[in-house]
């Protein structure tokens, strides 16, 4: 066997400390902050952000319940209230006995095998679960690694089915402006493409068609000329387009903005009609975000294909999932081709099926509707001061989701420090600041998140 290879030295590297109690190397030295951030800044590359790193991120030593505990303290505070959910997964909070006991006792029996021509309780179980307590019609699942492969995935299903069906024409997708479904390639495509996130791949991405975006206001009645224009926009396209995708209710990362259920029903009863596929990216509104179990309900509606993420694990692990249904799966499988051609190496991991089976249980086991109700009313009640602010343009509630939305770009170093001086921890971007705090927050902890909502957008 090789010696380990140095490539500054030239030759083989130093054998670590071996430590024979645990049958492997001593565990680290631990960095101090200072030299934590410095290598931090040389060495890792953060979401949207440039290499070398400019800004300094704090630096979190362990969380716990709502609570996350800093290295060292900032402006003051050495613990903030996490007002994000980690990116809106973890709904549970942080450090939960019944998920760190799925976990322990997962890697007690395995913590992978490949799912190639192998299964395992953990993921059929899983498959299982969300088969019943998803739309009747979506029979399937296909796991996938995150939320931007279950999109992969999900446009790859319905291109395939069109190809199997002999109409290897319909391959463009359609969607409306204000949508963000992922940073990998295909929902990059149907991301805005006009000021979104993924501009700059506007030349090179697939070319995809695009309605206007939906009219703001869930609860306002739908707007007969928007109607108008989404159905002639899909029937105008219909022999080319193979699917339908968009966020039901809430788009997210595009601009947390909330429309009225209603164009979910204009969008499955037009697809119905001109043979188009549709589907729901569930991946930010799934598990009771917006006050439904998912956010097609409040529509009454089922897609074709359904993605869900994020807070299927509570946060725990990376792992999401493309349901399907019946008409969608035995299309594909009376094609040419006729299995669906994805297998990620980490497809159906174990240990993260059996998080995610805890976490989806944990929150079925609970009323989760009232929490997410008790919460909605203290975002509205804090968040209320807000309109007063001076740049503030809209102040907005759905779920346990509370927005904020400014005149101007937010100065993100600036509101992030407001926010950690009340004990707070908000991540604004473009114009919003905004909260989806975990579903065991209390009141008076949501009562924080509010006042640091308010001080971010005075300040920002």
């Amino acid at each position: 066997m090789p010696e380990p290879y140095d490539p500054e030295l030239g030759g083989p590297a130093e054998p670590k400390p071996y430590a024979p109690e645990l049958g492997g190397p001593a565990e680290p030295k631990p960095y101090a902050p200072d030299e934590l951030r410095a290598l931090d800044r040389a060495h890792v590359w953060h979401p949207y952000g440039p290499m070398p790193g400019r800004q300094e991120p704090l630096v979190v030593e362990s969380a716990s319940g709502v609570r996350l505990r800093l290295a060292e303290p900032v402006e003051g505070q050495r613990e903030l209230v996490d007002g994000m959910s980690s990116w809106w997964s973890a709904v549970h909070g942080y450090n939960h006995p019944v998920l760190n006991e799925a976990a322990r006792g997962q890697l007690d029996r395995m913590s992978h095998v490949m799912f190639g021509g192998l299964t395992h309780e953990p993921a059929v179980r899983l498959a299982t679960r969300l088969v019943e307590i998803t739309p009747e019609p979506l029979q399937h699942v296909f796991l996938a690694d995150s939320g931007s492969v279950s999109v992969e995935v999900a446009v790859k299903m319905c291109l395939q089915y069109w190809r199997s069906a002999g109409r290897p024409e319909k391959r463009r997708l359609l969607t409306w402006r204000g949508g963000y479904h992922g940073d990998t390639w295909q929902p990059m495509s149907v991301c805005d493409p006009d000021g979104g996130m993924h501009e700059l791949w506007s030349g090179a991405l697939p070319r995809q068609v695009f309605a206007d975006a939906p009219p703001d206001g869930f609860d306002a009645e739908p707007d007969p000329a928007y109607v108008t224009h989404l159905r002639e926009l899909i029937a105008a396209h219909a022999d080319e387009v193979a699917a339908v995708i968009v966020e039901p209710v809430v788009q997210g990362a595009g601009g947390m903005r909330f429309h009225s259920p209603a164009y979910l029903r204009v969008l499955r009863e037009a697809c119905d009609e001109l043979d188009v596929l549709l589907v729901f990216d569930e991946i930010a509104t799934g598990f009771g975000r917006t006050g439904k179990l998912f956010a097609a309900g409040h529509a009454g509606v089922s897609p074709d294909v359904m993605c869900v993420g994020k807070a299927l694990t509570g946060g725990y692990l990376t792992m999401a999932a493309t349901l399907c249904t019946s008409r969608v799966a035995e299309g594909i499988s009376r094609g040419e081709v006729p299995v669906l051609a994805h297998g990620p190496t980490f497809m159906g991991n174990p240990l993260a099926a059996a998080i995610a089976s805890a976490s989806v249980d944990l929150l079925l086991g609970q009323d989760w509707e009232g929490e997410v109700a008790r919460i909605g009313a203290g975002l509205r009640s804090g968040l209320a001061a807000a309109s007063e602010i001076p740049g503030v343009v809209d102040v907005r509630v759905l779920g346990a989701i509370g927005v904020v939305q400014l005149d101007h770009e937010v100065d993100m170093a600036a509101a992030t420090r407001a926010a950690v001086r009340e004990g707070v921890w908000l991540r604004p971007f473009r114009d919003l600041v905004y909260t989806m705090p975990p579903y065991v927050t209390g009141d008076d902890d949501v009562r924080r998140i509010c006042r640091a909502v308010c001080a971010a957008a005075r300040e920002g």
